[in-house]
């Protein structure tokens, strides 16, 4: 049997570290958000060569566009970034490229303005809040009936500990990923977000729930010993469950296009990161709250 919980420190350094790094990251580089978020205009338009960003930008020039931002994306397709516009400017703009590019073909164009997207921001926040807070209150609930040797809230709140964990792991890869690649947060990040707080609490859940069980027998022993045990019990399970879901993923991030790409990392790196915190952190939290307590 593995003494995960007796080298639980060095877990908490590693994934102290992770945190640390992901803060700063956020902290210097700040999220690359979308126009879902900002407001704005995007074009995206596919050519026989794409066209490499100077010339475009040169075909470009002249036209009230704002702030413009030029990405690559697919083989031969670009995403033009600009503030928002009216389809008149919008019709110059496509003109514009045509005439310089004959083979340029507009394949979608979206416009959001900017108080739609300051609400969409909002909400995003609180449904990541509001998930938060209900899975606390939920997991307070379900273990209500274990309040020895540490009280049903504590599960509550080591499990809210546990997911921002998971959550700003992905966060701080996408910050970096938005200073040197240009990735941007937008509605689908806000998605695979919350689909990583609901699959990686399952993992917590399935624990903790074992080591209520096992808390329930007369012969438990310590708390230590009977924590380590159930993490053991479910340890084989989770790997093998989250390994079914990283092929699928590692499939949709090659092979579903660029439309799910960066979706599909966000959740990979959420759900290696959910797995890995509801063996190595979630469960030694606990023990180490216990300990902490009783000094």
């Amino acid at each position: 049997m593995l003494n995960i919980i007796g080298r639980r420190k060095i877990f908490f350094i590693f994934s102290s570290v992770l945190i640390i790094l992901s803060i700063t990251a956020v902290a210097k580089w700040g999220l690359n958000f979308s126009i879902d978020f900002t407001g704005g205009a995007i074009s995206e338009i596919s050519f026989g060569a794409r066209p490499d960003n100077k010339a475009l930008s040169e075909a470009l020039d002249g036209l009230d566009l704002g702030n413009i931002t030029i990405t690559p994306s697919g083989a031969n397709e670009v995403l033009i970034r600009t503030k928002t516009l009216d389809e008149e400017t919008h019709q110059k703009m496509i003109n514009s490229v045509a005439k310089k590019f004959p083979d340029a073909k507009e394949s979608r164009f979206d416009s959001i303005g900017p108080a739609i997207g300051k609400e969409l921001k909002q909400k995003s926040i609180w449904a990541i809040f509001m998930v938060l807070l209900g899975i606390s209150f939920y997991v307070s609930w379900a273990f209500r009936k274990v309040s020895k040797p540490i009280s049903s809230w504590k599960y509550g709140m080591v499990s809210v500990a546990t997911l921002f964990h998971n959550i700003i792991i992905p966060i701080g890869v996408f910050s970096v990923l938005g200073h040197y690649k240009g990735v941007q947060i937008d509605l689908p990040f806000i998605a695979a977000t919350l689909t990583i707080l609901g699959y990686s609490i399952n993992d917590t859940i399935v624990v903790f729930d074992r080591t209520r069980e096992n808390l329930l027998r007369r012969d438990i022993g310590e708390f230590e010993e009977t924590v380590n045990r159930s993490v053991n019990q479910t340890l084989v399970r989770s790997v093998i469950t989250s390994m079914t879901v990283i092929i699928v993923l590692l499939a949709l991030y090659f092979f579903g296009g660029e439309t799910l790409r960066y979706f599909a990392l966000a959740l990979l790196i959420g759900i290696i990161t959910g797995t890995y915190a509801s063996i190595f952190i979630a469960s030694p939290l606990l023990v180490e709250w216990q300990k902490r307590s009783e000094k």
